[in-house]
Order: C-alpha cells, then sequence, then structure tokens
C-alpha cells in the first residue's frame, strides 16, 4: 500500500491532489472559491457510513438541518468545488462528521476509486486529508475483462463500508480488485483517521463451495467483480458478486468475513449447478446496479439474484430442487455464523424472463419500514424492481416462493413503472421513490401497506439509462428533498421537492455559463447528502454542492 498525507491542511484543492500525484488533467474548472454557508451544529451532524444511510437501504438522511426546499435553488445552491481523484468515482461517498485527523477535528468525505485508490477530504474545504493506494509492489488495477460494466480499468467499484466504533479511530471496509499477472481480490480495513491497514489486512478473497453431486466450486477472483455495496452486520462484513457481463462461467457468492479480524466465516452460492452459458443457465450473478444486501434487525439478510438457472422442480420444503436461484428475492439466514437461503421469492415465469435476459436484480432491493395494514396488523415488507418493469413488493415473513401458477406476493404492480429498472429506490414519510431507465422518477405513496397502481406525483425531467437512484434529505418528516443524479454529458443533479416530484428546486444545468457543470456522468450514482452538502461521484472525482452564501 502506498500512503500520502497533506503536509499541511492545505486550502488548495489542486495542490492537496498534485501533492498525492492526482491527475488534473480532465476535471472541470473549479468554481470560485464560496464563503461557508450554515453550519449545523455538533447535535445534527450527520454520518453517512454504509450505501443509502442505513441497513434497510432506505436513502434517507433525516438530519438535514441546512438544506430546504426554501433555500435550495439555482440563485443561492451550486457547486462549491470539485474534489479532484486519480480515477472514476463509481462508489458512494462516505462521511464521519467531526473527526480528528492529525491533531484538528473535521468532517471527512471518503472517496474510492477504480484506480484503487481511497481519499480522506476535508468536506468543508476541500483539503486532502490523506490518501492510500490499495495496490501491492508492482500491481495495477485490472481490465475491463472484455465487457463494458466497468471501464477502462476495475478496481473499487462497491461502496464501502465505515465502523466508527471500530480500531482506534474507526474503520473503513473496502474490496479492492487489481492484477499482477493475475488478477486479485482482497478485503481491506483502513484506519479512518490515517489510511493504515487494520486487523492484519489485506485478506485475499478465495473461497470454495460444495458441488451438487460432489466435488467443490472455486471462487475465482478474474471472473468475478465485487459490484453491490458492502454490508456490515452484526460484526460481519458481507460481500456479494457480480460477473463481467454474462461471459461464463460464474455462479452466485456471498461470501462474509469477521469485521475485527478479516477472517472468514461463511460461504454461500446460490447457483451451484449454473456453469451453462445462456442466461436461464448461467449465474445468477448479484449485480443490484451499485445497491447493497439489506439486513434486518435480528441479522437476516437480503438480496435480489439477476437472470439464471432456477430449478421449477422443488424439494420437500419448496425450495429449488438443486438450489439454484436465479431472478429470486433472497432472505439469508445468519445464526451460527454460517449463511444460508431462509426464505425466497421467485417470478412463476423464471425461465422465460431469464432466457429473455429479463433481470430482477439489475435493480436493488430495500426493505420498508413496519406497514400497518387494514386490520392494523404491522407487515414486514420488502420492495424490489428490474427490467421487466414490474414493482413486486415481498412479505418477508412469508416471502411467496415459487409457483407456476402465478406470483404469490403481498403485492405486484405489473407494468407500473413504466421501464426497466437500473437503479435503487429511496423512502421518505410513507412514500417510495423509483427512477425507471428512460423515464420520469415516480413517487408510490403508500396507505395500509399498499401502493396504488398508478404514480402519485413524476418529475417533468426524464432520466436516460440507467435511470436514476434518488436519495433523501430531511429534517425528521419536514423539509424533504428528493436529489437524483442524470447519467448525461454533462451529468445533472437535480432536486425535487418530495411532496410533488413535478415541483423540481433545483438542477445543475439552470445557472448561467455552465456555473455548476461537473463534468460527463457515471452509470449508478446515488447522491449522499450530510450538513448541508451534497456529493456526487464523476468521472474524474467527486462534486461537492451546497449553499453559495
Amino acid at each position: 500500500m502506498r500512503f500520502c498525507f497533506a503536509a499541511t491542511l492545505v486550502t488548495s484543492l489542486i495542490a492537496g491532489v498534485a501533492a498525492c500525484g492526482g491527475g488534473l488533467s480532465s476535471q472541470p474548472n473549479p468554481p470560485p472559491p464560496v464563503p461557508p454557508g450554515p453550519t449545523p451544529s455538533p447535535a445534527q451532524r450527520t454520518d453517512v457510513v454504509t450505501y443509502k444511510n442505513d441497513l434497510a437501504r432506505t436513502g434517507q438522511n433525516l438530519t438535514e438541518t441546512v438544506l430546504t426546499p426554501a433555500n435550495v435553488s439555482a440563485a443561492g445552491f451550486g457547486l462549491l468545488r470539485f474534489l479532484a481523484t486519480d480515477g472514476k468515482v463509481d462508489a458512494q461517498p462516505l462521511y464521519l462528521s467531526g473527526l480528528t485527523v492529525q491533531g484538528a477535528t473535521h468532517n471527512v468525505v471518503f472517496v474510492a476509486t477504480e484506480n484503487d485508490s481511497v481519499y480522506a477530504f476535508d468536506a468543508d474545504s476541500g483539503s486532502t486529508l490523506w490518501r492510500v493506494s490499495l495496490l501491492g509492489s508492482g500491481e495495477t488495477p485490472s481490465g475491463p475483462h472484455g465487457c463494458d460494466q466497468v471501464v477502462p480499468v476495475i478496481g473499487i467499484t462497491s461502496t464501502p463500508v465505515i465502523d466508527r466504533a471500530a480500531g482506534a479511530h474507526g474503520a473503513l471496509y473496502a474490496v479492492a480488485m487489481s492484477n499482477a499477472g493475475g488478477d486479485h481480490q482482497r478485503l481491506h480495513a483502513l484506519d479512518v483517521a490515517t489510511g493504515a491497514e487494520l486487523f492484519g489486512g489485506p485478506r485475499e478473497i478465495t473461497a470454495v463451495y460444495p458441488a451438487p453431486g460432489g466435488g467443490t466450486r472455486t471462487f475465482d477472483p478474474g471472473q468475478y467483480e465485487e459490484r453491490a455495496a458492502l454490508l456490515l452486520s452484526q460484526r460481519t462484513i458481507y460481500t456479494s458478486w457480480t460477473s463481467h457481463c454474462d461471459s461464463a462461467p460464474y455462479t452466485g457468492w456471498i461470501i462474509a468475513y469477521s469485521q475485527t479480524s478479516l477472517a472468514q466465516t461463511a460461504v454461500l452460492n446460490v447457483a451451484p449447478n449454473a456453469t451453462g452459458s445462456g442466461f436461464a443457465s448461467a449465474g445468477p450473478a448479484i449485480w443490484m446496479s451499485g445497491g447493497g444486501p439489506a439486513a434486518d434487525t435480528s441479522g437476516s439478510v437480503y438480496l435480489l439474484t439477476g437472470n439464471g438457472a432456477f430449478e421449477t422442480a422443488l424439494d420437500g420444503n419448496g425450495f429449488p430442487s438443486g438450489g439454484d436461484y436465479g431472478n429470486s428475492f433472497l432472505k439469508l439466514a445468519t445464526s451460527g455464523g454460517a449463511l444460508a437461503v431462509a426464505d425466497y421469492f421467485t417470478m412463476y415465469d423464471e425461465v422465460g424472463e431469464s432466457a429473455a435476459d429479463l433481470d430482477l436484480g439489475s435493480g436493488g432491493a430495500m426493505l420498508l419500514p413496519d406497514l400497518t395494514d387494514l386490520s392494523g396488523t404491522a407487515r414486514h415488507l420488502m420492495v424490489g424492481a428490474g427490467k421487466d418493469g414490474n414493482l413486486y413488493v415481498v412479505n418477508r415473513d412469508s416471502m411467496g416462493r415459487f409457483s407456476p401458477g402465478g406470483n404469490n406476493v403481498w403485492q405486484e404492480l405489473t407494468g407500473v413503472l413504466g421501464g426497466g429498472i437500473w437503479s435503487t429506490p429511496a423512502w421518505f414519510n410513507g412514500t417510495l421513490y423509483y427512477g425507471p431507465s428512460g423515464g420520469s422518477l415516480l413517487a408510490f405513496t403508500a396507505a395500509a401497506a399498499r401502493f396504488p397502481g398508478s404514480a402519485s406525483s413524476r418529475s417533468l425531467a426524464s432520466f436516460p439509462y440507467p435511470g436514476s437512484a434518488p436519495a433523501v434529505s430531511a429534517n425528521g418528516s419536514a423539509n424533504g428533498i428528493v436529489w437524483a443524479h442524470e447519467n448525461a454529458s454533462p451529468a445533472v443533479l437535480h432536486a425535487f421537492d418530495a411532496r410533488n416530484l413535478a415541483h423540481e428546486l433545483y438542477n445543475s444545468s439552470q445557472a448561467a455559463n455552465g456555473r455548476d457543470h461537473f463534468g460527463a456522468g457515471n452509470k449508478f450514482i446515488t447522491p449522499m447528502i450530510a450538513d448541508g452538502k451534497v456529493f456526487v461521484g464523476a468521472q474524474t472525482g467527486v462534486a461537492v454542492f451546497g449553499l453559495l452564501r
């Protein structure tokens, strides 16, 4: 690992990046320095330590006291600065408030790149606090493996996760891919104050799993990519793996590690028979467009799988006879440190959808808060959607499993999204937000634990592929803003009134002379909001938005 610390807390972003060898040739010109806006009190400050803010993956930050629908407009809100990095930022940035670094207190934004670097920036000044390279001696980031899903190189793609209580100062966990005559996948734990490796890391990721009929399946680090965000639940780090495009053979791996020793604790393969080459016989891989597996308070883990093998012949317990779970909602039991499928839902036409490359797992899963139905019963639900444009609402206590005669789920809204999903949803004040590819951002307001058959409101703006993965900022139940990224050139940050998406508060194309432009967009980007600022991953760094005065 290579370290680079700013010798002093420089006030110029360019000086900080140059000191660390970061490239500056292709980022937008940074705007002039902007006086800091209102600062939240320490009691109100926010930590963003995981993808979409919480283990349910709701995407809501309910402690935002600075940004409101009244002050987010092009007149007083815009691009503050650009945090330049050495490569593409596909992972969602993370954030810790009031962290002590080099003897001083900072609000820190953590950024991971496809060149295998992790940066800690002062979120208020833009100065580089530290930067580390997760490449070993003589290594480079991996190549795209004949696939265009992550280009031009593959390093850190998935969103890391932070535990502020781990180690002496807190730990950031990340998976990095690299190459030195062969590919490596490694799990790293970094001290959030220094970037130093913790717990004897990094840990080389390897795995074997029993194959049906005898023998084993072996995890090949060059065959897979860690696309889905990391999950930290009950002191365990969960990694989940996708293929390079549909390059067979690939199967569905979930591999778990102790957060304190980085020792492997469990391995599950949800497609141990899936060694074919067609859409219906390979995989499934775990994509979720950058979304992470979710977890409930008991530690059960939830995720969506992509298209692939599924046995319509069921065993005596109603599970696929060969253990292959293509196009499925999965609930994983984690008791005793093991991993096993506890329950599942698979659509009745899974074989046909898989053969047509209609992934369910092109979208991510989200757990809903308890919703009360008409009988007064609290329901534990989750939502998911994929390429078929259907919205599936699944009862986590009885998921529905598989029936060739139809889908046995809590609610299915066929075609309600109007387009395929390559994104993750968000939730706020009883409303579900989805951003289909090529369509408007949509809101569905729940009543009696059910969703309406059409959108409650929709944006006038339309979002090209892959659609949008919204996030929400609010102060409790007030001042809700839905933030959405548009994958265009230049990329666009949008802000909508959470009560009515037809009311757009701001977008980064409104200001004159390209004031708020921040370069070409990336796929699967979720805005991160904390303490009056919005952070957006980009091709060469992270754009930081906030109040201009």
